[in-house]
């Protein structure tokens, strides 16, 4: 059992490293209101943004902050706004409160939070239904990204509205439904205790009754991060293999720089997969400063422009072809790192539970004294309890 020592030191530097990197409040903000858009069971605010004469049955781009970030910060850094302006789609920016989360997190590892039809999953479902609504936006090419713990959010709303969405991008994230507890979440960053592979593809066939087709997913992890571990891309690929049909063998692996790029391509020929492994770059989002994106804290300048690869990918942003099942399967290249699909099986396997069925409001917690209440104080400073 791990000692209440190791739990409060571990805190303790998340703590230190939030207080480093505080959110960009001085950001230009290109990003409006989205005021009204349902019962909001998740309190959530949203943000959206649209360029000028923005065609009707456009494409709705979903775009998930990480911890101690904002909307517009996100936005600023990430570039999306200026690709969509070039390329002509909807942008919608989720935003965490710190009444829901002090550390501005999305609640990716509170099973009530993350339930089709429940919590912040909900209420970013309910903001996505008012802009499609409100824009006559093209309800067959909504896509959604997000960093961190808008990363492991992204996740799960792929993984419970899969019937929502085309594709999307899962950045420094974690795989839906990995932990479901504090000590899980803390566990699942590190790369311990992970889910069998059987049991993370059961919990994404169970969040939804959709029976295909599923969504394209694009996932993203810097080799050296140190706060979300490399593992979990892994993690997030082994569960979407599944009802992809797919297995780990992708059809073709590329080096590109820095990137060690992997597809995975249906029995059709359409690549439905790719996981994009950063060289020694840390925990953020990969930017090109001459290209899209601005240099900030959690905004790693790489060379690679996350945004526009994520837009490529989804086919709505001018770029070349991805590989397809036609293009010659084994070009494998020299990795670093074990390359996904070599997932070790070491260690202790930590079944999830079921989700809670909890649709209330936000609770405050509940006092607590003593060694329980410094270590709960710790949790909500790092942001991973209400």
């Amino acid at each position: 059992m791990r000692k209440i020592s190791d739990t409060i030191a571990r805190l303790a530097a998340l703590q230190a490293r939030h207080a480093a990197f505080p959110s960009d409040l001085g950001a230009p903000n290109r990003l409006s209101a989205l005021a009204r858009f349902g019962s909001n069971p998740g309190a959530l605010t949203a943000k959206f943004y649209l360029p000028d004469n923005l065609p009707e049955g456009a494409p709705l781009v979903v775009v998930l902050h990480g911890c101690t970030q904002s909307a517009a910060g996100y936005d600023h850094h990430s570039g999306w706004s200026q690709l969509a302006d070039e390329a002509g789609f909807a942008l919608l920016y989720p935003e965490q409160q710190r009444s829901n989360n002090p550390n501005l997190c999305f609640n990716w590892f509170q099973p009530a939070d993350v339930k089709r039809d429940a919590g912040e999953a909900l209420s970013i479902r309910q903001m996505i239904e008012a802009m499609v609504r409100t824009h006559g936006l093209d309800r067959k090419r909504i896509f959604v990204t997000g960093l961190s713990a808008g990363g492991a959010m992204a996740a799960a709303m792929l993984a419970s509205y899969p019937d929502v969405f085309a594709g999307g991008a899962i950045i420094a994230g974690l795989a839906y439904g990995s932990a479901k507890t504090v000590p899980e979440a803390f566990d699942r960053m590190r790369g311990h205790g992970d889910p069998s592979d059987e049991e993370l593809r059961r919990m994404l066939r169970d969040a939804s009754p959709h029976h295909g087709p599923w969504p394209r997913i694009s996932i993203w992890q810097g080799t050296s991060d140190q706060t979300v571990a490399a593992s979990n891309a892994e993690a997030i690929a082994t569960q979407w293999w599944g009802v992809h049909q797919i297995d780990g063998t992708p059809t073709q692996s590329l080096a590109e720089g820095r990137n060690a790029r992997q597809f995975w391509c249906n029995a059709s020929g359409e690549v439905v997969l790719e996981v994009n492994m950063i060289a020694g770059m840390g925990h953020g989002t990969p930017i090109d400063k001459n290209g899209y994106g601005t240099p900030g804290p959690y905004m790693l300048d790489v060379g690679i422009s996350s945004t526009q690869e994520i837009a490529r990918f989804w086919e709505i942003a001018d770029g070349e072809a991805r590989p397809s099942a036609r293009s010659k399967r084994g070009d494998i290249v020299a990795y670093s790192h074990p390359p996904v699909g070599s997932r070790s099986n070491a260690g202790p396997r930590i079944p999830a539970g079921s989700p809670e069925e909890s649709t209330a409001p936000k609770r405050e917690p509940s006092p607590a004294s003593g060694v329980q209440k410094i270590i709960e104080d710790a949790l909500r400073t790092a942001g991973l309890m209400r």
